[in-house]
Order: C-alpha cells, then structure tokens, then sequence
C-alpha cells in the first residue's frame, strides 16, 4: 500500500529535474539514490529524457539494473541509443538480464550486429539468450516479432497437485500471470485454466478433465495491427501466439498492443496531414522536407487545376450581375473539402476498427441521404444570407443549388476512395488530408461553374 501511495504522490516537474541535474553533477550518490527510491520505472524514463545522454548515462550506472532496466525500455529510441553507445555490453547485459525477453530482444535488435553478440555472450542465462535469439528472427511487425516467451504453462495430463506445483515455479519467471496455457505431449495449446475451476477442483484431478478448450490465440506470422484488432475485439489482457502446428510459442501482452495502436495512430494522423513517411519534429530537416514535400506538392497541382478553370470563366466578371460568383469559390471549395475530409476521417477510422461492414449500395444510400440533409441546411442558410445583402434570388439559389451538389460529390469522393483503396492493400490513411482536401477543392469548383453557367446561362 505505501509503495503504491509513493507512486500516486511522486511529482515530476522542473524544479525536480534541476535538483537531479545539480546532484549528478555533484556526483552526490546517495542523494540521488534516497531522491529516486520512490520512482517506478515509468517516472525514471521520464527523468532520464530531460537530461543529457551523459546525465542519463551516469543515472543508469548509478542505480541498480532491477531498477533501470525496465525505464531503458521505455525511453524514446534516440535518447536510448545515446545510452546505449556509452554503456559497454557487460554493462548492456545486465540491463537485458532483468527484462522480459520481448522489451530485451527490442534493445538488441537497437544495437550493431557486432554488439549484439558481445551483449549476448555475457549474459549467463542460457535459455534466456536463446529465447532473445528466436525472437530476433521474427518481423517485427509481426506477432513473433510482439510475443514474449515468459508464460505459465502446463501439461493436460498433470493432475491439479502437480500442476500447482509447476505453476509456482514458472511463475516465478513471469512478471504479470494473464492466464494458464494448457498443452499436450508436443506443447500443442489445448485451452486455458481458470484459476477457480483449478482451486475448487480436487487434487486428484486431471487437468484435462477441468480446462477450458475456448481459447483465442493468434500465429507467429500474423500482423501486429490484425493482432491489436483481435485483442482489442475481445477485451484481451493477454493472448497466446502458436506456430503452423498450433504449438505454444509465447504470449502477447496488452502493454505491447497498445504501444502498436499508438504507433499506428501516430502513422495514421500523419498520413491524414500529408506526411508520407513516420517523422519526428526533432528529425533532420532533410527527412522532414522528404516526408511532406510531395503531398505539398500535390497540392501545389491541385491549386494549379483550380487557377485553369477559374481562367476559363473569367468573362463572369464583365458581368456585374454575375461577378458575385467569383466570390463564392474560396466557400465552395472549403465546404467541398471539410465534408471530404469529414467523410474520409469516419470511414478511415472505421476501417481501422473493422467496424466498416455491410453492402456498398446501403452505404452509398446513407451518404447520399447524409448529405443532402446537411446541403439543404447549409443552402437555406446561404438563400437568407443572400436576401439579406439583396443579391438576386436566382443568383443565390444556383449558388445554394450548386453547393449541394458539391457536398453530395465531396462526401462520395470522401467515403469510397478510401475503401476503394483498402481493397486495392492501400493504407486508406492516405487518401484523408491533402489528397481528398484537393481533389474535392477541384471537383467543386468545377461544378460550380459548371452549373451555374447552365443555371444563369453565360
């Protein structure tokens, strides 16, 4: 209970960080040591990322690898890279030691090849260096490349006495027990044990007379995304990853699934703003202008095809009655790309979910009907607008008129394209920001003129 109450009460803020800053660099080891104590590890990774690579170095030195271990793990790629070049791979080794073997094959994987086996062959645990191993082989956007190989697991021949038995002293290898895996001669996974079933059972008992055989599981190869979906469907904390043979090879814990759907909506918000590659603002500026040049770029065109049409009508403004037109086109093209984008978000964001389902017809029925309703509001709101500043009400009317239209189109653009590209294996993130804003701008002024120019007739 206190250490829980230390961890509620434990304040980061600068006057803190600079205290930290001050003791390093008075190299005052037991204050920083009696200051830190309190920390969990998720605390001393934010520390760790206001100081310099050299502070931070000199922390992780300081303090105990049971300590610091898990905060390494935690901090921003860059900052632990920095570390990682200071520290030697006996010191490396001992870090990786006390990490579950997922978080310690992703610090491997960090390090040059050459490094990697210097840190590998100091690490005395055997089986632990081998597990790193086989997880180094996996993608890591895939499910081996997510799984831990720390679980508690037991055979379905094993009675209930036995079985308590080996849980204890598996157990004690696994920092948090999700569930109990139940497998048979050839560690192939048969079901789960619920630890009332097995507390209430006799002691005689079979194991296999009390598991359940309903487990939801996922393979080696699978996608991590399809993984996150899986998990998240299913209100998992936990799920077991098996081979082509269904035998048991790790599990996957929802820590590891949710730093997945932060990445992939991270990846997502990017492509939605037209930034093609996974950036940082911190990056180099090289690898910024990269990444967002093309989609600007894009957009330079898009802008360019509205210039040659609007060219096209320029003769609307020797006309008076009509030189209003003019004036609409910068709100025809905003509505135009605010429902595209509005569209294409909600459509983005249920393909994500999986939650996009049904015929397309229905769907096309829907935004239809959605957007006329939302054009007919916004158009009477455009024909009292024009009474009110006397503007001709056939002028407003073709403008009302015309702008609906355009919404219909923008909210069809905006929900097909990206389901057009989800089919095609195209991530559907890119079809949100630049792409759906320009095409739209486009389209509507197109139709507008076009439109109007039959309405009024010039």
């Amino acid at each position: 209970m206190q250490n829980r109450l230390a961890m509620a009460t434990f304040q980061i803020d600068s006057a803190f960080t600079a205290e930290i800053k001050n003791l390093i660099a008075k190299e005052d080891t037991t204050r920083l040591k009696r200051k830190l104590k309190p920390a969990h590890y998720a605390d001393l990774s934010e520390i760790i990322e206001t100081l310099s690579i050299d502070e931070a170095t000199y922390l992780i030195k300081l303090l105990g690898s049971d300590k610091t271990a898990d905060a390494l793990a935690e901090v921003d790629p860059d900052i632990r890279e920095g570390i990682l070049e200071q520290l030697s791979a006996k010191e490396i080794a001992k870090e990786v030691l006390e990490l579950d073997t997922d978080d310690a094959a992703d610090i491997i994987l960090e390090l040059p090849e050459e490094r990697q086996e210097k840190v590998m062959s100091q690490i005395d645990d055997d089986e632990h260096v081998s597990d790193i191993r086989e997880l180094l082989n996996y993608d890591e956007n895939t499910a081996g490349g997510l799984m831990a190989k720390e679980l508690v697991k037991v055979n379905e021949d094993l009675s209930v006495l036995k079985c308590l038995n080996e849980m204890r002293s598996q157990a004690e290898n696994v920092t948090r027990v999700h569930s109990i895996y139940v497998v048979d001669e050839k560690n192939r996974l048969k079901g789960r044990l619920s630890l009332k079933d097995l507390i209430t059972a006799n002691s005689r008992a079979k194991v296999k007379d009390i598991y359940i055989p309903k487990v939801d599981f996922v393979t080696v190869e699978q996608d991590s995304e399809e993984v996150a979906k899986i998990m998240s469907k299913y209100d998992l904390e936990a799920i077991p990853v098996v081979n082509n043979n269904k035998e048991l090879l790790g599990r996957i814990t929802i820590d590891d699934i949710v730093d997945v759907i932060k990445e992939e909506a991270d990846k997502d918000y990017q492509l939605a703003a037209g930034i093609s590659a996974d950036v940082e603002a911190d990056d180099r500026i090289f690898d910024l202008v990269k990444a967002r040049l093309p989609w600007l770029f894009l957009g330079l065109l898009g802008g360019l095809g509205s210039v040659f049409i609007l060219q096209d009508f320029e003769t609307i403004m020797e006309r008076p009655a009509l030189r209003n037109l003019f004036f609409y086109t910068p709100l025809i093209a905003a509505m135009a790309g605010n429902v595209g984008v509005q569209s294409s978000a909600i459509i983005v964001q249920g393909i994500a979910n999986d939650t996009v389902k049904g015929s397309l017809f229905n769907r096309l029925v829907k935004e239809v009907g959605l957007s006329l309703i939302n054009g007919l509001s916004l158009a009477l709101v455009l024909l009292i607008f024009g009474q009110l500043i006397n503007q001709s009400f056939l002028v407003s009317a073709t403008i009302a008129g015309s702008m609906m239209l355009v919404i219909v189109v923008a909210a069809l653009v905006g929900t097909f394209v990206p389901i057009i590209l989800n089919k095609q294996g195209i991530d559907p993130a890119i079809a949100t920001g630049p792409f759906i804003t320009t095409a739209n701008d486009i389209f509507g002024i197109f139709l507008f003129f076009y439109i109007a120019q039959f309405i009024l007739g010039f």
